[in-house]
């Protein structure tokens, strides 16, 4: 499905018009710039030298703010050791200067089809303080010792000068690996990554697999698809995730200031109605398994499954808030993110997100055993809130919804085979002939309204398309679809 000349320029002024709305800044101020290009080249060197580490990088292809880079091996005796590199961008960005004043604004870096705001200017985040290949650049060095089991034994992070090696994607990673010809370091996430998978699940974590919409550009047109997940994806989270965990733990135990990312459980009443949904949908949730079991078991490619799982997503994964604290004495009450099951807090992508600058350089001093310095402490009462602020997931979503109602502005009045994954039958003044289903082809997830019969959640239907505006102003129902015909299969 290609776009029109008339949709390419609607969806063009309905991205300006999105970044007007999220005051999304289009240039760095002068001083910003100049201070960048100061600092990349004199940024503030570690002692401690670890470029003989053969560290290497995943990432999408074309990616160029590389935060994270790994190296793993096996220990003499048993278990693994993981070597994780985080950009150092307090080695470049001084508190006060202009560089810093400017990521407090940003908060975080915008992504939109036609190009993205980076939190940092491009000589720092996709040149001098990105783990670009055969690049010598400060980082924060995390070492994780592991046992056979995957459990963590112990962490410390340290200030290191490193250099990757190498900069892979995900699916030549996966080829990779699934053919038997990835180097030993690189075939390791997949032992490492399926045990510490297995570690998430005694505890009772959560990871939901729904295939993300993807926006790509060909040929000059934008276009739409479903990436389901390679396991490549999840074994790279949870070397990520177990740096959060561990960095958690670590401002917890070490008896100074930390802050938190955590999540508040999903209320009784809300895994009750998941049970009747999944009753159904003719999903069997036995009562001694939890919904975390529950959820790792389904398939997303199967439709009833996906219909719950997006349905699970909305109710029990609540919404995530940072929480800081300066000393032991005033700790928050919650401290657990839920969906990981345990405490957690952003560390791994300083160069895309404020908070994970001051996080390192916590984990720093409490490594070290020391005070972190004074314009960490000095910033975290009011670092919650102000990362409360970010509008990250605002553009990641509505983006998405401007291309939907580009991509289908020609369509209107052509039917396309769908699957209803949400209902209003659920919500507090039910209406079960309204809801959102989602397109086979395009990736596209749109409302139903006004249907002439009941919507079922997981059926397979036949929806005619009746709106496809960017323009629109109820963002929520720029694509809009009414049931041309309820079909009953799964």
């Amino acid at each position: 499905m290609r776009m029109s000349e008339a949709a390419k320029a609607a969806l063009a002024t309905a991205l300006k018009k999105l970044r007007t709305d999220l005051q999304a800044p289009s240039v760095f101020p002068d001083p910003v710039l100049a201070a960048a290009q100061a600092a990349a080249r004199a940024p503030r060197l570690p002692d401690k030298d670890a470029t003989d580490l053969p560290l290497f990088t995943i990432d999408p292809p074309g990616s160029k703010d590389l935060d994270q880079a790994m190296y793993l091996e096996r220990r003499p005796g048993g278990g693994f050791r993981v070597y994780y590199a985080i950009a150092d961008v307090a080695a470049f960005v001084t508190a006060g200067d202009a560089l810093d004043a400017e990521a407090r604004k940003r908060i975080v870096t915008l992504y939109f089809p036609d190009g993205k705001v980076p939190l940092h200017p491009p000589v720092l985040s996709e040149g001098a303080a990105s783990l670009l290949p055969n690049q010598k650049v400060p980082a924060l060095l995390w070492q994780h010792d592991l046992d056979a089991h995957g459990e963590v034994i112990t962490s410390s992070v340290s200030r290191a000068l490193v250099r990757s090696t190498a900069k892979l994607d995900y699916a030549a990673v996966q080829q990779a690996i699934d053919a038997g010809t990835a180097a030993e370091s690189v075939a390791l996430l997949r032992d490492i990554g399926t045990l510490r998978e297995a570690v998430e699940a005694e505890r009772g974590g959560i990871s939901l697999s729904l295939p993300d919409q993807e926006v790509t550009v060909e040929d000059g047109s934008f276009r739409l698809s479903y990436r389901a997940a390679l396991p490549v994806d999840g074994w790279n989270e949870q070397i990520s995730l177990m740096t959060g965990m561990a960095a958690a733990r670590m401002m917890l135990d070490g008896g100074g200031p930390g802050i938190l990312r955590t999540q508040e459980q999903a209320p009784t009443h809300e895994v009750t109605r998941l049970r009747h949904i999944a009753q159904g949908l003719g999903i069997d949730w036995p009562h001694h398994v939890s919904y975390a079991e529950l959820i790792r078991s389904l398939d997303p490619h199967q439709h009833r499954h996906a219909a719950f799982l997006h349905e699970a997503a909305g109710a029990l994964l609540l919404k995530s808030v940072y929480k800081s604290f300066r000393d032991h004495e005033h700790i928050p009450a919650q401290t657990v993110h839920a969906a990981i099951a345990a405490p957690y807090t952003h560390c791994t992508a300083p160069l895309r997100r404020l908070v994970d600058r001051y996080a390192g350089e916590l984990c720093v001093a409490a490594s070290a055993d020391r005070e972190p310095p004074e314009w960490v402490l000095a910033a975290l009462a009011d670092l919650p809130g102000r990362m409360e602020k970010a509008k990250g997931n605002a553009a990641d979503r509505q983006s998405v919804d401007l291309v939907e109602a580009a991509l289908l502005m020609d369509r209107v009045g052509s039917t396309f085979d769908a699957v209803v994954i949400d209902t209003d039958a659920e919500l507090a003044q039910p209406n079960p002939r309204e809801g959102q289903v989602q397109l086979a082809e395009p990736a596209v997830l749109g409302r139903v309204a006004s249907a002439a019969v009941d919507l079922e959640l997981g059926a397979t239907v036949r929806v005619r398309l009746e709106r496809a505006d960017p323009a629109f102003p109820d963002k929520n129902k720029r694509v809009l679809f009414s049931l041309a015909q309820a079909q009953a299969q799964d």
